[in-house]
């Protein structure tokens, strides 16, 4: 065919068919069309991957997660490892994740054969049936967790939470049921979480159904929560929400011999305690009073330290607490804590105001990990999923800690930064070889030092800078790739 004919084919044959699609961007014409070679939009997670697999991450998967019977299934680590990339790479629902199929270089990046599909996904994770089989598997991973931070002087504060993750779209999903959120009454999962503070580490999860107590199993939750964190890892403190304020969680605390500081309810006795308090003492902060009382309410077992905060409204309108009737222009806390007299009330309200770190890790959580879209079928198979993508958040921490970074950055930062850099995978002379897609200059020169602090075996050595160059124009465009 002459070049006459073939100008004359592109001109009249559907755009289907064609080799070229046009498209106008206002200033020039683009020729769009497609191409056989490898290429990745993802190949930046190049650099998780190898963090994973310098530490071990994927033979302690591969250890504990159950092992699917059939023989043509597709193998745990395949799916598991599918699941933590597909969260990572911004999916949100297991439909997403499944979409990542057409990838053809995470497959390679991660060792396994292909990414596993939206059934592969759902049909893995109804094999976690039971309480016992989730905390046999994932106990072992928050453990693995924890077992990476080093040992602390002062000891780590630990940080327990209840929280709510609203699911009112998903009818018939066992464990979603109408509960009390911060948005009124809605349907919901009602799971607990601990976090350890120094680190922003999730050190443990439990999934509940909506309509649970705010106290209910926290005592078993602590229990096992403790008994798995390694030896060398000194809890100096332990700090909690009012989910948590239960005479059985005291009494616990109390025998081990743990510092704790927990929100106390407002129930009636202690409201009648504020009305009557006349040791206010005013603090260095405008607008915030407290009074110290040593106080035993019904069913406890003994008398406990109960500080009372009340914030005048005028002067902090920011402040948290509870309004009281006959009470008016104030709200109020209240601080349960077994810290001993000589640590001053102001300096325990300050201490436990540093729990605000675990709401940013529910935050994130929330944003950036899909807890709330995650919602199966089945309880423990949500339980699961969700899991997995809070050790994925846990692993994102390591990651950066690993790299040396001091102040943490975000998973979408992470992306942006890091793991949505293209790239191209072949086979060069024998090896399998990754071409990132980097500009020469400064930026490749901080991509190639990330690289090989990844895999390099020393702690101490030289941490790579959080924050990439600056992108310059002036610096000269070339097809080369790192």
């Amino acid at each position: 065919m002459n070049k006459k004919a073939k100008q004359h084919l592109d001109e009249s044959s559907p755009q289907t068919v064609t080799e070229f699609i046009e498209v106008d961007n206002g200033q020039k014409t683009i020729k769009i069309g497609f191409t056989e070679q490898k290429v990745s939009p993802h190949a930046g997670l190049s650099t998780f991957v190898s963090f994973l697999q310098w530490q071990g991450w994927k033979m302690l998967l591969e250890k504990v997660l159950p092992e699917r019977t059939s023989p043509n299934a597709k193998p745990a680590i395949e799916v598991a490892l599918s699941f933590m990339v597909g969260v990572l790479a911004g999916a949100r629902k297991l439909a997403q994740v499944g979409y990542l199929q057409g990838d053809r270089v995470l497959p390679q990046l991660l060792g396994i054969k292909a990414m596993a599909s939206q059934y592969s996904l759902s049909r893995y994770f109804r094999k976690f049936k039971g309480a016992y089989e989730n905390s046999a598997c994932f106990g072992a991973l928050w453990r693995g967790c924890v077992e990476r931070l080093p040992s602390r002087a002062g000891g780590y504060t630990l940080d327990l939470d209840t929280t709510r993750l609203l699911h009112e779209d998903a009818h018939g999903k066992e464990g979603v049921r109408t509960g009390y959120t911060p948005k009124g009454i809605r349907r919901c999962y009602h799971p607990l979480l601990a976090v350890i503070a120094e680190a922003k580490l999730v050190a443990g999860f439990w999934l509940r159904a909506g309509n649970t107590r705010c106290d209910n199993n926290v005592v078993g939750f602590t229990r096992e929560l403790l008994a798995r964190l390694p030896q060398y890892i000194r809890i100096g403190l332990v700090r909690a929400d009012s989910g948590f304020f239960e005479e059985q969680w005291l009494q616990m605390l109390e025998l081990r011999h743990l510092a704790y500081i927990v929100v106390g309810r407002l129930v009636e006795p202690v409201r009648q305690l504020i009305r009557k308090s006349t040791r206010w003492e005013q603090t260095d902060l405008p607008g915030t009073d407290i009074a110290e009382e040593l106080y035993q309410g019904y069913g406890w077992a003994c008398a406990r330290r109960v500080l009372l905060i009340r914030h005048r409204v005028a002067e902090r309108p920011e402040a948290g607490g509870k309004a009281l009737l006959g009470c008016s222009g104030y709200v109020f806390q209240v601080l349960v804590t077994s810290l001993p007299l000589s640590v001053p009330p102001i300096e325990v309200w300050r201490k436990y105001n540093g729990r605000a770190g675990s709401e940013s890790v529910i935050k994130e959580l929330n944003q950036s990990f899909a807890l709330p879209q995650i919602c199966l079928e089945k309880f423990y198979a949500t339980e699961a999923a969700m899991s997995l993508a809070v050790l994925t958040y846990n692993l994102c921490v390591l990651f950066q800690r690993h790299l040396g970074w001091q102040d943490r950055v975000n998973a979408a930062t992470l992306r942006f930064r890091l793991f949505t850099a293209a790239g191209i995978i072949s086979q060069t002379g024998g090896y399998t070889t990754l071409r990132l897609a980097i500009r020469q200059g400064p930026l490749r020169q901080w991509w190639a030092r990330l690289l090989e602090k990844i895999s390099c075996p020393f702690r101490n050595c030289v941490a790579v800078d959080p924050q990439p160059p600056p992108f310059s124009l002036s610096e000269p465009l070339t097809s080369a790739l790192l």
